[in-house]
This record gives structure tokens, sequence and C-alpha cells, in this order.
């Protein structure tokens, strides 16, 4: 039996962290920036190790580029995070254009579909979205990582409340 009270706690600090979070968007956005480079800096030492200590035998030279330039990227975000959040900012930015495009373009092969007008309009919403950033890239690009990472907190801090509220109601 799963204790309700740890679920409804975990999200009530979820959520209170998502509002520290949005509180400092651009300290949250330095801070993943940083956590982010600390990642790849790891990884790349790692997969360094892997290629010189002869752990990898297929394809060695390949592991050894990919972890020299895991480090530098590391490298590069932890010595200028504010150079990182921005270069995070513009991929996030892609990534947004791209998928909305692609959602489009799913929502006009699926015209005759009930899922059509779904596709259009959650296309249509990144789209928008992503050139809304685009248009103030220079006023929200230390931001927006901040900003994506305090909703995600809220919102999954609220479902995890939800959530352990239905445990206690259903005593599962």
């Amino acid at each position: 039996m799963t204790n309700w009270k740890t679920w409804v706690g975990i999200g009530v600090l979820m959520f209170l962290f998502g509002l520290l979070a949005l509180g400092n968007a651009v300290v949250t956005s330095l801070a993943i920036t940083i956590m982010l480079g600390s990642l790849f800096a790891i990884a790349g030492v790692a997969q360094l190790w892997a290629g010189f200590s002869g752990v990898v035998h297929d394809n060695r030279v390949f592991t050894l580029i990919w972890g020299l330039i895991s480090l530098l990227i590391g490298v590069s975000f932890i010595a200028n995070p504010l150079e990182g959040t921005v270069s995070l900012t513009m991929l996030v930015t892609g990534f947004l254009l791209a998928s909305g495009v692609i959602r489009l373009l799913m929502a006009w092969r699926m015209r005759e579909s009930r899922l059509f007008w779904a596709l259009l309009l959650s296309g249509a919403v990144t789209v928008l979205l992503g050139g809304y950033i685009l248009a103030n890239f220079a006023a929200i690009s230390l931001s927006l990582l901040g900003i994506f990472f305090g909703i995600e907190l809220l919102v999954d801090g609220a479902g995890l409340i939800g959530f352990g509220l239905f445990l206690r109601n259903h005593r599962l």
C-alpha cells in the first residue's frame, strides 16, 4: 500500500520549487545550464576513459571524438553559463518550431480524421510560441529555460498532489 501523504508532500515541494524557479527564472536558467554542463563534462570524461582504456572495441575513434566534443561542450557551459543559456534557448526554440511545423504537416495529411483540429491547433500554437520567442529573443533568452522548468515543476507538483489525493480517496 502506498502512503498518499508522501505523494502529496512531494507534490507540494515540487509546486513550491516551481514557484521559486518562476520567481527568478534567470538564475534558474543559469543553474540548468551549469548542471547540464557538468553532466556533459562527466559524460565526456567517461567516454574518453572508455575510448582510451580499451573498454570500447568498436568505433573507438568515434567514441573518443564524441567524448572530446561532450567534454568541450560541458566545459564551455560551465565556464560561460550566459552564452550556454542563450545556446540552449536557441536549441529549444528550434525544437519548438520544428515540432510545430511537423504537427501542422501531420494535421494536413489527416484532414479527414477527428484529430485534424487538435493537431492543427497544437501545431499552430507551437509555431506561434516559437515565433514569439524568436521575435523577443534578446529579452527572453536568459529566462526561457527557467520559465519552462518552473512551469514543469508546477504542473508535475499539481499532478502528484492530485495523485496522492486520489490514493487517499480510493485506498489502492
